[in-house]
């Protein structure tokens, strides 16, 4: 299975996926990584990983359409199957989701509907939620909205800090990631899997 990484930072998820033997057996191939910051961290990654990069910045252009053009055209001669969004900073829009219709995946560090947009955790800290989480969800042209896939709680701590509330999401957002594209690959195999989607 083909897939295109968008990302737009450090890229913890990107690295989680794409050092994954088991996800590499089962068939996934990243075929690039689509990135919007050229100083982002994740373009190291792939540069470790040998997976080819495309940095599109969204001011060299006039406009979204455009810039999400740019995009498809980089896309189409890999045959992407899927598009995974791992840290992606950018709303994704009908130009993109014409040519990827319920195969652009998102994931988002809280329970969705709540905490949508950015800096979901600190206003989930600050707000003193006593369990927030991470959603993977498909995309549609809302921000955070679409068919949910997966949801996993994360309880806050009573003497958590946002520092350590925050690597304890990230790390269930590796987990549930590579569990995600697994079932996706073993799905497109034509493997029955019958794995609950809410934990």
């Amino acid at each position: 299975m083909k897939v295109a990484i968008f990302a737009s930072g450090n890229g913890s998820n990107f690295e989680s996926i794409a050092s994954s033997e088991e996800l590499k057996k089962l068939g996934l191939e990243i075929e690039i990584l689509v990135c919007d910051q050229p100083q982002a961290q994740v373009l190291q990654r792939a540069k470790n990983h040998h997976i080819k990069t495309f940095v599109n910045k969204l001011s060299d252009y006039n406009n979204r359409s455009e810039y999400e053009k740019a995009i498809v055209e980089k896309l189409k001669p890999l045959e992407v199957e899927y598009i995974l969004l791992a840290g992606y900073m950018r709303v994704v829009t009908k130009t993109l989701l014409s040519n990827y219709p319920n195969r652009i995946i998102n994931i988002h560090p809280s329970l969705l509907p709540k905490y949508s947009g950015l800096e979901a955790i600190h206003r989930a800290f600050l707000a003193n939620e006593p369990v927030t989480g991470v959603t993977i969800h498909y995309i549609d042209e809302g921000v955070d909205t679409g068919p949910i896939i997966k949801q996993s709680k994360v309880v806050r701590l009573q003497d958590d800090t946002e520092t350590r509330l925050e690597s304890r999401i990230h790390q269930t957002e590796h987990q549930m990631y590579r569990a995600v594209v697994r079932d996706l690959l073993i799905k497109n195999n034509g493997v029955v899997n019958n794995e609950k989607s809410i934990n």
